[in-house]
């Protein structure tokens, strides 16, 4: 049997970005990251009472919805966002192995396989560019 890396050993009611998903950034077995991914798309489901409370108002007022498939599925786009932005703090070589094991990719630089590493400079003009984004959708 297969060693896995566990999803947050010590079973605490929150964890901090790193505790979450330090683990995942040394992961290479693609069985082991469908487990830890599994793991924490159900904690990350724990931690979303106000999204499952509307779903469940919806549903309630008759909405066609199947409320738990729709709860994973944003779940899922959460930690999919996460390790794709943890991982853009490691190496090219890290960050490759985590976007194609967990199918996911950085949220603001997409996908390495498809973009390349950013330069500095372009990391910094796209920040701004989130930025100028940000205070339009702030003030409106």
């Amino acid at each position: 049997m297969k060693n896995f890396t566990k999803f947050n050993p010590e079973g605490k009611e929150k964890l901090t970005y790193g505790e979450a998903l330090s683990p995942a950034m040394e992961i290479t077995d693609p069985e082991d990251a469908k487990q830890y991914f599994d793991a924490y798309v159900e904690f990350q489901i724990k931690h979303m009472k106000d999204q499952k409370n509307q779903l469940l108002e919806m549903a309630a007022k008759g909405g066609n919805i199947d409320v738990n498939a729709m709860l994973r599925a944003e779940a899922e786009k959460i930690c999919k966002s996460n390790l794709g932005y943890f991982a853009g703090y490691c190496d090219s070589e890290t960050r490759e192995r985590v976007e194609r094991l967990f199918c996911c990719a950085h949220p603001v630089f997409g996908s390495i396989a498809d973009n390349g590493a950013p330069t500095p400079e372009q990391a910094y003009e796209m920040g701004v560019k989130m930025g100028e984004k940000l205070r339009k959708k702030s003030k409106r």
